[in-house]
């Protein structure tokens, strides 16, 4: 992703600079704004991008996932977008129903088989991303491939077939061992690695035994409020508890739930 030098929003390089690029890489159309288009095109194939396109006083290309969590909402949807879009078409050069080539069309919009002639459409994967609560307590996990002592809300693809109610106690079952009623949605996210959508939820536990499946998590525990509480301020060690940055729909979720009120007690009337 192309980042200003001079501070944390995306910079757009015009199409002359894009000279240096082979003539077969595609672009695909991101949208209009003030009656300019705007492309998203994959430079992964320049050693130096940077200096080859002209860029390196200006700006420079940086990790997405570093870049978003202190771009605008805005610039993160368009960042998203790009992205998804970029590794949908790297990843559907052929046609899944004849095995021919396929070609980009439509701005990049949709891809078309070059001897079949079936159309194809991007796709998002539905994930349901949920925080598990019991009374003072909310359950989260660790991946082993994650930095020490961080833990986040439960995470997995939601089946064919599968409501998202379903989906979220079925996750919580087979990656904890914990049981769940009262499903209730409350915000999503894109989540272009590659491209998900993340759908996220809460649930109560109506059990508290934890069974980890090695396979999904290395370890799952109950972490009490004021112990959460602490880790959002980062108050908290590392080797003790520490969370998702605030740009990650997981955070959100627990931020969400630190900051509403104690299980059972009462809630603000509404202005309405």
């Amino acid at each position: 992703m192309l980042v200003k030098r001079q501070g944390p929003s995306l910079a757009w390089a015009r199409r002359a600079l894009l000279s240096a690029m082979d003539e077969g890489v595609g672009a695909v159309l991101l949208g209009v704004r003030g009656d300019v288009a705007h492309y998203a095109v994959d430079v992964s194939s320049l050693a130096e991008p940077e200096r080859e396109l002209g860029l390196s006083e200006v700006a420079e290309f940086c990790d997405i996932r570093a870049a978003a969590a202190q771009l605008p909402a805005e610039e993160c949807a368009i960042v998203a977008q790009a992205r998804a879009m970029i590794d949908w078409h790297d990843t559907h050069r052929f046609c899944p129903r004849c095995g021919a080539a396929t070609a980009s069309a439509q701005g990049g919009a949709m891809r078309v088989c070059t001897s079949c002639k079936a159309e194809h459409f991007p796709r998002v994967n539905p994930v349901a991303i949920m925080l598990v609560t019991r009374g003072e307590r909310c359950l989260l996990g660790r991946q082993a491939v994650w930095p020490r002592g961080m833990y986040s809300t439960l995470a997995g693809f939601i089946e064919p077939g599968e409501t998202i109610e379903e989906a979220v106690a079925r996750e919580v079952m087979e990656e904890a061992g914990i049981s769940v009623a009262g499903v209730r949605y409350t915000s999503s996210q894109p989540w272009p690695f590659p491209s998900a959508l993340m759908i996220g939820c809460v649930a109560e536990a109506t059990s508290d035994h934890i069974v980890v499946d090695p396979a999904e998590l290395e370890d799952a525990q109950w972490f009490d409020r004021q112990t959460v509480a602490r880790a959002c301020r980062g108050e908290t060690e590392a080797e003790e508890l520490f969370l998702p940055p605030p740009m990650a729909i997981g955070r959100t979720l627990i931020d969400d739930w630190v900051a509403g009120p104690p299980s059972g007690g009462p809630r603000a009337a509404s202005d309405g």
